[in-house]
């Protein structure tokens, strides 16, 4: 039997690009070498941001990379929007050290997507075993893969880890020709009340969209002020650095499209996307004016529109936020995975995700009868 050796580098950038997107793919920018690399090089992640990446990788028979995970340890639990405070609690009242732990994700990013980036599918279960190795050998609590692609569950749950389930709030394109196409999918009550919120929020005031060569520092000054705001409001100190958004603009400027709010030509409030191979993932805005309505219609009216327009199949605006549901954002499920190696804390954490995925899932179900569409669709 071949040995498989598993291998830690001390960063994404440390490693062959075209190689790490050969495991990848192309569909989700999130765990693109560009995006994982922007976050270190800005000092996003590493040094004392709580987040060290150690990407795991395995090497196929041709030398080259035939399977990594974007792994980091973490110190805290802040930046995964997969909440294990009470578990961390728990396990140090009982006298052990919850940090650090492994965490396989995109940092900041509730955005499903692979966590097991496989140039060669069948080197998935020595993956896994690589990260349980790497928690066993080191003493650490735990290990947590999350907002882990839905197709990748199945290979969790074949190594023994467990399995978490939320919700999230997607919109879905039906096949619409524009916006006007959707909202004849929804009742009438609802389509009157959209318009209205789109024509008051946008009164007075220009949208506009740029992407690739049109960006420019002042434009990532501009959304950096609002991106402050929003963050301090919302975590208590931003995730990102300001030289992130640089950085981003460098490498992924196709991939990115900032809307702008401007009123007499001064922008008033942003929202930042990326672009996938079939869905627009919204991911940070925010404003310096307060507008009724001008956050629906940058982060998902907009968005609508401009999946229409691309041909998209699904916008993913991000984590929370019952108030998408009446905007066409139907409740999907996500999941996270979790390595728990102690026997007794396992059984605890197993016994309580059964009782909340449960709750998870009659949520769901009920929330999904609330949604705009007409109830004969």
């Amino acid at each position: 039997m071949t040995e498989v050796i598993a291998r830690i580098a001390a960063g994404v950038a440390d490693l062959p690009r075209e190689e790490w997107d050969a495991c990848a793919g192309t569909a989700n920018p999130f765990v693109s070498w560009d995006f994982l690399v922007a976050l270190e090089r800005s000092g996003s992640v590493g040094d004392a941001s709580g987040w060290q990446p150690l990407p795991l990788v395995i090497d196929g028979p041709d030398g080259r990379i035939a399977a990594a995970a974007p792994l980091y340890a973490k110190s805290h639990s802040q930046g995964e929007y997969v909440f294990d405070h009470g578990w961390a609690d728990a396990w140090e009242r009982a006298g052990g050290r919850y940090y650090p732990k492994i965490q396989i994700a995109a940092p900041f990013s509730p955005v499903p997507g692979p966590r097991l980036l496989l140039r060669d599918p069948d080197a998935a279960p020595a993956l896994i075993a690589g990260i349980e190795t790497l928690v066993e050998r080191n003493g650490l609590s735990s290990a947590h893969a999350t907002f882990i692609a839905q197709n990748q569950v199945p290979l969790f749950e074949a190594a023994g880890w467990l399995i978490r389930e939320d919700s999230q709030f997607h919109w879905t394109n039906r096949g619409y020709g524009d916006f006007e196409d959707f909202l004849a999918d929804l009742s009438s009550e609802k389509r009157k009340n959209i318009r209205k919120e789109r024509q008051r929020a946008v009164r007075g005031l220009e949208i506009v969209h740029l992407s690739g060569g049109d960006l420019t520092e002042a434009h990532w000054d501009i959304f950096w002020d609002f991106y402050q705001d929003t963050g301090a409001r919302k975590w208590g100190q931003p995730y990102l650095t300001r030289h992130f958004f640089s950085i981003l603009g460098e490498m992924m400027a196709d991939r990115v499209l900032l809307m702008l709010a401007l009123r007499d030509g001064r922008a008033i409030a942003g929202a930042l996307n990326l672009v996938g191979a079939d869905t627009l993932y919204g991911r940070y805005w925010g404003c310096n004016e307060d507008v009724p309505n001008l956050h629906f219609e940058l982060c998902y009216y907009q968005a609508i529109d401009v999946a229409i327009a691309k041909g998209l199949r699904k916008v993913e605006a991000g984590a929370q936020g019952g108030h998408k549901l009446a905007r066409g954002y139907a409740p999907e499920p996500t999941w996270s995975a979790h390595y728990i190696p102690n026997s007794g804390f396992r059984r605890a954490v197993a016994e309580y995700l059964a009782v909340e995925r449960s709750d998870v899932q009659h949520d769901r179900l009920r929330l999904a009868e609330r949604t705009p569409f007409r109830k004969d669709d």
